[in-house]
Formats: C-alpha cells, structure tokens, sequence
C-alpha cells in the first residue's frame, strides 16, 4: 500500500480498521511516525530515496493548493517507482506547478497518474489536478501515458469525468489520456 499524505480521502478510518496491520506501508518519512501509531508493523518509510524489492522509489513533493489554502493543506507527496525497464510517477494531491514538471524531466517516466477533478474549497484555486493542468502535463510529457484517478472521490470536485473526457477528446489526447473510473484495475504493460 502507498500513502503519499493523511488528508482523510487518503487515509480513512475504515480502511485502517480492516486493513492487515503487517501488510507493507510505502510513506513519506514525515509521516511514517502517525502511521505506526495505528498499529502498522511494515512501514517502508521514504526519506527521498529507497530501494524495495528491486523497485527504486523517490519521493517527490506536491503543491496541494495555492496561497492560504495551499499552506493549510499542508505537505503532500508523490512517488517515482522506478524498475529496469520501467518508470511510474505518481503525482499525489497536487496542481500542475513547475516542481511536477522538474520532476517529468528528471524520471522521464512512461507512466504518471494525477489527481484530477479541480476539487475546490468555497474560496480559492483548485487543489488538485484541472482538465487544463492535465492538459499542460500531457503536452510537457509527450511520450508518457496519464493516468487520471480522484474523480468524483470528493464532493468538492468541480470537474467530473465526462467534461475531463472531452477536454482530452479536444486535445486529441485519447490515445494516452485516461480517466479510470472507481475500482478500474489498470496494468502498465
């Protein structure tokens, strides 16, 4: 299991209740501490770099917001899981901001899943991925296939999946743009 942050959305009390407490936990160091404190006995904790069962993982950091809200939504992060043949960067929580692009520069990866929607508080920017983040992240990273997960997960969401899909549909982005819906199982081949 991956935990890039401990909003709610991503770690829920259900889950912590029924999941195996000696299952392997892959967090952010920062965080690795509160999640012992809920029983886990296998947490791989990411300083920056680790290695685990011959997958290299780096953290990454996210930009969960912009101005007062973005600092209130406090530190997120993402992974880069790296194999011999094969590079998936995992975005987490975040808008598109020149971090995101840095870090498509520097792991190249062939796959990278964002968190879209456009979720919005009453006030302020978005504090996840917008159609024209996805949009711009797809351009910046031509040759990579995206991912767009956290659909419709939270009420504050202000882009659903059809009008995402038509975005990606206008930028004829459809051939390594896609939307999972909940529960999809994707296979990065």
């Amino acid at each position: 299991m991956v935990v890039t942050h401990l909003h709610p959305d991503h770690w829920d009390e259900k889950a912590i209740e029924l999941l195996d407490k000696n299952i392997p936990v892959i967090c952010p160091a920062a965080i690795s501490e509160q999640i012992s404190e809920f029983g886990f006995k296998n947490i791989i904790s990411v300083k920056t770099s680790v290695t685990w069962e011959n997958i290299h993982i780096s953290t990454t950091e996210g930009q969960h917001g912009t101005g007062e809200i973005g600092e209130k939504m406090g530190l997120v992060n993402g992974f880069v899981f790296k194999t011999e043949s094969k590079t998936i960067y995992i975005v987490g929580d975040s808008i598109w901001y020149e971090g995101i692009a840095a870090e498509i520069s520097k792991h190249k990866p062939q796959h990278i899943v964002v968190a879209g929607g456009a979720a919005t508080f009453v006030m302020g920017d978005p504090i996840i991925m917008t159609s024209d983040d996805i949009v711009r992240l797809c351009q910046y990273a031509p040759e990579a296939s995206v991912l767009v997960t956290h659909l419709e997960a939270v009420s504050h969401c202000k882009e659903d999946r059809t009008f995402i899909q038509k975005k990606i549909n206008e930028n004829n982005l459809q051939d390594r743009c896609f939307i999972l819906q909940d529960g999809e199982v994707y296979s990065f081949d």
